[in-house]
């Protein structure tokens, strides 16, 4: 990863002495004040900050520098980190949105309730995470408010248009995502409708199985969603909202890059076994 990030940090740092110059440089290559970190301490730092979110004046006194300066390590390297993209093994999708809680937007601030989450009654940015049948990442994104309705923020990214498009793609999806299963019944699997409550035991226990097997065949991206929370950014987001966007993708993009390494398992099945045959 140090390899991969050098040059194009190396890039982006001449560029913007350049433009605050403005011109090209007057003295020969290697003169002038040298950074006070390398390109790998920074990387070090912003990876140790995405993992714990340990505050800049903690990881400051760490490295014996200015707060200032793992502020700027931080907000050059994470861009570069959410821009490398996914490790996407060629397999089948499973999709499921999940919510992270953030600051609440001050008082009288235009929006303020956009971010409030009607399930989880919090100030939350909600993302949408693509997964394989083996619980490895295939994409992780499509930030929106905690507002919005999972299906809208599909829809709005173009989403049920890619199914249109390409009619071979399935997929599995949690109730929230009903009315895309609904639409696209031969691509889009949803958990099925309960029966009411009047409804014959036969219906009932057809309803629990069906529903056990969905929900077996969908556990997969509920694994993925662990994986990310397992990084302290994603749990419950401190910092400016409007960073959150690139911050998940620089995660998100070092969690796929671990998944796409796992060896495909063997799927388990979860039909009912008779294990031993009783006599009354």
């Amino acid at each position: 990863m140090f390899a991969e990030l050098a040059a194009t940090w190396e890039a982006a740092r001449q560029s913007g002495l350049r433009e605050a110059r403005g011109g090209e440089r007057r003295r020969a290559a290697g003169a002038g004040r040298k950074p006070k970190l390398v390109i790998c301490d920074r990387l070090l730092l912003a990876l140790v900050h995405l993992r714990h979110q340990l505050p800049h004046e903690v990881l400051a006194e760490l490295y014996g520098v200015d707060r200032s300066t793992v502020s700027t390590a931080i907000r050059q390297v994470r861009p570069l980190l959410a821009a490398r993209g996914f490790a996407v093994p060629d397999r089948p999708g499973v999709l499921d949105g999940a919510e992270t809680q953030v600051r609440r937007p001050r008082a009288g601030q235009p929006g303020r309730r956009a971010f409030v989450s009607g399930k989880r009654r919090q100030n939350t940015i909600k993302t949408t995470t693509f997964s394989d049948g083996q619980g490895r990442m295939l994409l992780s994104g499509v930030v929106r408010p905690g507002r919005m309705h999972d299906q809208t923020t599909l829809r709005t990214e173009g989403f049920a248009e890619q199914l249109r498009l390409h009619p071979s793609v399935m997929s599995q999806v949690d109730a929230g995502y009903a009315g895309l299963a609904k639409e696209f019944p031969r691509q889009v699997t949803a958990p099925p409708k309960k029966p009411k409550n009047d409804a014959c035991d036969g219906d009932k226990r057809a309803w629990y199985e069906a529903r056990r097997h969905q929900s077996s065949a969908r556990i997969c991206v509920e694994h993925t969603n662990a994986e990310l929370r397992q990084w302290a950014p994603l749990r419950r987001f401190t910092g400016r909202r409007e960073v959150y966007e690139e911050t998940h993708l620089a995660i998100a993009g070092l969690v796929s890059d671990r998944s796409a390494q796992r060896p495909t398992r063997r799927r388990t099945s979860t039909a009912l076994i008779l294990v031993r045959n009783g006599a009354c």
